[in-house]
């Protein structure tokens, strides 16, 4: 069955967020349909394939961050069933509390970036469980419950692919894999256990939001587990000198900066990962994983 990958063009650059196209005999699935300012995009893409908004029958979250989730009631709203973690359900029904929390972090810029958020009917939402088999006619995928992240993550098995939303890392250029650490969810014991579960699938192709599908899963997860040793490693390190988010913000940037440099990316390619895994996040992310999940003080 062809997976089509749809690139999103968010803010008008390629390759950034993409959406996956699954067609069955009576329609089509996205998985992870992005955020509701790129329906301009995404609805002519439909169209180029032959779908109409009113053709998707199921769309799959990987999580609810905006990036991800943002058109998901948009589409509730042409008919499709929205499929998403059970923590992540009532956020999906009531969207307030969370596009209230990001408002915090995007200030004015949140219409530009995301658009509006429109809640999912209660009629149209569906909790996948772990190991749940989601059915579209002849299209079976199978959910994965996927921690690290977001305590709400999934990823998605349909055939030899993994849709691994953020989970597995994000990769654009040189096959250079980083992870996305974001509050107040992060926790890498449970990201590492992901990773292996996901590896353990023997899928051959892995696909991220952000982005493209690969064709050796094994490789791409062995990058991400690598980054992840890496940044623990590096932790363990420099957070009993760092009093402050400031300071791990500054030291970290200049931590990424070295190592997307030792993989062979150039200044302008570091950019790139910077929007789709910013420092500033990570920072939060990974001070807060410190002091409240390590528990060290």
């Amino acid at each position: 069955m062809p997976i089509i990958t749809i690139d999103l063009n968010f803010l008008g650059r390629t390759g950034d967020i993409a959406t996956y196209l699954i067609p069955h005999s009576g329609g089509a699935v996205l998985v992870d349909p992005g955020p509701e300012s790129t329906l301009p995009v995404l609805i002519p893409a439909l169209a180029a394939n032959g779908y109409r908004p009113l053709d998707v029958t199921h769309v799959l979250l990987t999580h609810i961050h905006l990036d991800h989730a943002g058109a998901a009631g948009w589409f509730a709203g042409q008919g499709a069933q929205v499929f998403v973690h059970p923590v992540g359900a009532p956020h999906m029904l009531a969207p307030e509390k969370l596009v209230s929390s990001a408002a915090r972090l995007y200030g004015g810029r949140m219409d530009v970036l995301w658009g509006d958020m429109k809640p999912v009917p209660e009629a149209r939402l569906a909790e996948a469980q772990d190991v749940m088999e989601i059915v579209a006619d002849e299209v079976r995928i199978r959910a994965l419950h996927t921690p690290g992240h977001a305590e709400h993550h999934i990823s998605y098995v349909f055939e030899d692919v993994i849709f691994s939303g953020d989970v597995g890392g994000v990769r654009f250029l040189n096959d250079y894999v980083c992870l996305p650490f974001v509050p107040p969810e992060t926790d890498m014991e449970k990201w590492r256990a992901s990773l292996r579960r996901l590896l353990n699938t023997g899928c051959t192709r892995i696909a991220p939001t952000h982005f493209g599908i690969s064709n050796n899963a094994a490789a791409h997860l062995a990058r991400a587990g690598q980054f992840l040793d890496d940044v623990e490693a590096w932790l363990a390190r420099n957070m009993p000198e760092i009093p402050d988010v400031e300071t791990l913000n500054t030291q970290y940037t200049s931590f990424l900066r070295a190592q997307g440099l030792a993989a062979g990316l150039a200044e302008a390619d570091l950019d790139v990962y910077e929007r789709a895994a910013p420092a500033g996040f990570a920072a939060y992310g990974l001070f807060r994983y410190w002091h409240k999940v390590r528990g060290i003080v």
